[in-house]
C-alpha cells in the first residue's frame, strides 16, 4: 500500500536523459478536473488552482529508450484509445484461432476466416476486423502468467508487480500527466467509458488530480446523460434557466466583483456551464453525428462509445478508455457470451479503425486492446461451468493500431493449442514500454511521488522485470 498522498506538495524529478519536465496543475487544468465531482458540481475550492497550485513531474523525451531492449521510436501518438476486455476474452475464439485443436478446446466455435492480410486468419466471429487487418497488428504471445482480475489488471496496465509498496498509476495516468501540459481542453485528460471496473485505483500515487473520469451514463440512449455535464431529465432550456437566475440572485458577487475568491469562483462557474451548455459539452452529443454513421458502429453501448471516443479524440483528448460493457469472465455460459458479444466489439472495433482513417486521425491516435489476461483453451466441460473458460495468464492476444504502429503483421506466437508461448514471448512492459515510446514518453523517466520516494514509469531490468524487448517490429 502507497503512503498517504499529499497532493500540494511541490516536487522535481529528473529522468535518465538528465531532463526535468514540470508539469503545473494550472487553474484551467484544476477547474477541469473539479468540474467532475462525485455530485456533478463545481466546487468552491479553485483557489488551489492559483500560486500555490501542485506541481507534478516527470521526466519525458519523444523518442528516447524505454525498458532493456529499446530502440529509438518516433514519437506519434498524441491520444490513445485503450479498449479494456476486463474480466479476460478468450483469445483461441478470436483473434489466435487454432482450428486443428479439437473439439475440447474449440466448442461451437471451430472456425477460422482468412483477413485482408494473406497468411492471417482470425476467430469466425470477427469478419468486419478481418477487412481492416491491413490497419492494426497482433502481439500473440502476451504473457505475465497471472491468474487473479485485480493483479493481472495492474500488471497489464502499469507493468509494475503487484504487491509492491507503491501502488503505481496505470498507463492512462501517467500519459494524461505527460500531456497535460499540451492539452487545453475542459473535458479532463483521462475519461473513462462509461463505468470503472474497480480492479485497481488507476491514478495510484499520483492522486485524485489524475484519476479518471468516468461518464457514466449510455451514449445508445436517446441522451448521454454524462455525469455533471448532462443532468437526468433536466433539458438545456432549464440549465439556461437556472444559471440565469442563478446570477440574477447573485448580489454579493455583483457588488464584490473584484474579489479575488469570488472572481476565481465566477470564472469556474463560467467553465462549468461551457462544458454543460456549450462547444466543450458538445463533444458528448452524439447526436450531432450522422444517424447512419452511428447505425455503421452498431446501436449499442460499446459501438456508441467508440463514436465518443472518437469524437473525444477530435477533441484532443489525450487519453480514452472503453470499458467493454458487460465484461467477459466467461467461466460459465461462454459460447453464448461469445456469440452475443463477439459481433458488438467486432462491428464498433473495426468501423472505429475506419472512422478514424476517414478523419485523418489513426496516424496519431495509438488504438490497443486486450483484457487482463485470455481464457484456458482446454474447455472445462464440468459442472457447474458446463463449457466455460477459466483465466489464463500464460499466454493471451492484445491488438494495436495507429499512432506508429504498423499494420498487418503478427508478432510472436503462442503453441499449437494456445496453452503457453511458443516463440517471441511479450510482457506487459515491453507493450506498454513501445506505447509510451510512441507518445513521445521516456519509460526510464522518474515518476515524482508526493513522499520522495523513488519511482519510475517503468520498472527496470535491475527490479527484475521480465522483458523481451519493445516491439520494433512494428514500430
Amino acid at each position: 500500500m502507497s503512503p498517504p498522498q499529499n497532493s500540494q506538495s511541490k516536487v522535481s524529478t529528473t529522468g535518465a536523459l538528465g531532463m526535468t519536465l514540470k508539469l503545473p496543475m494550472t487553474r484551467r487544468e484544476a477547474l477541469r478536473v473539479s468540474l467532475f465531482s462525485t455530485a456533478g458540481l463545481l466546487l468552491p475550492h479553485a483557489p488551489m488552482a492559483g500560486a500555490d497550485a501542485p506541481t507534478t513531474a516527470v521526466a519525458t523525451a519523444a523518442g528516447t529508450a524505454g525498458p532493456a531492449g529499446a530502440s529509438e521510436a518516433k514519437s506519434r501518438a498524441k491520444s490513445i484509445i485503450q479498449i479494456f476486455l476486463w474480466g479476460g476474452m478468450s483469445h483461441i475464439d478470436t483473434w489466435d484461432p487454432k482450428p486443428d485443436a479439437g473439439y475440447d478446446y474449440l466448442g461451437s466455435l471451430p472456425k477460422a476466416i482468412p483477413t485482408n492480410v494473406d497468411g492471417i486468419q482470425i476467430g469466425e466471429l470477427f469478419p468486419n476486423l478481418a477487412k481492416q487487418t491491413d490497419k492494426f497488428s497482433f502481439i500473440r504471445s502476451l504473457t505475465h502468467r497471472n491468474n487473479g482480475h485485480e493483479t493481472a489488471a495492474y500488471l497489464v496496465q502499469t507493468a509494475h508487480a503487484p504487491g509492491e509498496r507503491l501502488a503505481y498509476p496505470s498507463i492512462g495516468a501517467v500519459f494524461a500527466l505527460c500531456k497535460s501540459a499540451d492539452y487545453k481542453g475542459l473535458i479532463p485528460p483521462y475519461v473513462v467509458l462509461t463505468q470503472p471496473q474497480g480492479r485497481f485505483s488507476e491514478e495510484g500515487f499520483l492522486g485524485p488530480l489524475f484519476k479518471p473520469f468516468a461518464t457514466g451514463g449510455d451514449p445508445n440512449a436517446a441522451r448521454f446523460e454524462v455525469e455533471g455535464v448532462a443532468g437526468k431529465g433536466i433539458t438545456e432550456e432549464r440549465q439556461r434557466a437556472r444559471s440565469a437566475l442563478r446570477d440574477k440572485l447573485n448580489t454579493m458577487g455583483q457588488a464584490m466583483a473584484a474579489n479575488p475568491q469570488l472572481a476565481a469562483s465566477a470564472e469556474a462557474r463560467k467553465q462549468a456551464y461551457e462544458l454543460i451548455l456549450g462547444q466543450a459539452g458538445g463533444v458528448f452529443d452524439l447526436s450531432q453525428e450522422k444517424a447512419e454513421l452511428r447505425d455503421r458502429y452498431g446501436r449499442n453501448t460499446f459501438g456508441q462509445s467508440c463514436v465518443a471516443a472518437r469524437r473525444m479524440v477530435e477533441a484532443g483528448v489525450p487519453y480514452i478508455v472503453i470499458n467493454f460493457p458487460g465484461g467477459w469472465d466467461t467461466h460459465s455460459n461462454h459460447f453464448a457470451t461469445m456469440r452475443r458479444q463477439c459481433p458488438q466489439l467486432d462491428q464498433g472495433f473495426a468501423m472505429l479503425l475506419q472512422d478514424l482513417h476517414d478523419h485523418g486521425l489513426l496516424e496519431s491516435t495509438l488504438v490497443w486492446c486486450c483484457g487482463e489476461f485470455g481464457r484456458t483453451p482446454k474447455i472445462d466441460w464440468q459442472p457447474p461451468w458446463n463449457g466455460g473458460r477459466n483465466h489464463h495468464g500464460n499466454v493471451f492476444t492484445a491488438l494495436v493500431a495507429g499512432g506508429g504502429f504498423k499494420g498487418g503483421h503478427v508478432v510472436g506466437a503462442s503453441d499449437a493449442k494456445g496453452e503457453d508461448v511458443k516463440d517471441r514471448p511479450v510482457y506487459p512492459v515491453d507493450l506498454l514500454g513501445s506505447i509510451y515510446a510512441l507518445g513521445g514518453i521516456d519509460a526510464s523517466a522518474k515518476l515524482a511521488h508526493p513522499m520522495g520516494f523513488e519511482a519510475h514509469v517503468l520498472p527496470s531490468a535491475a527490479e527484475g522485470v521480465k522483458s523481451a524487448g519493445l516491439l520494433t517490429e512494428i514500430m
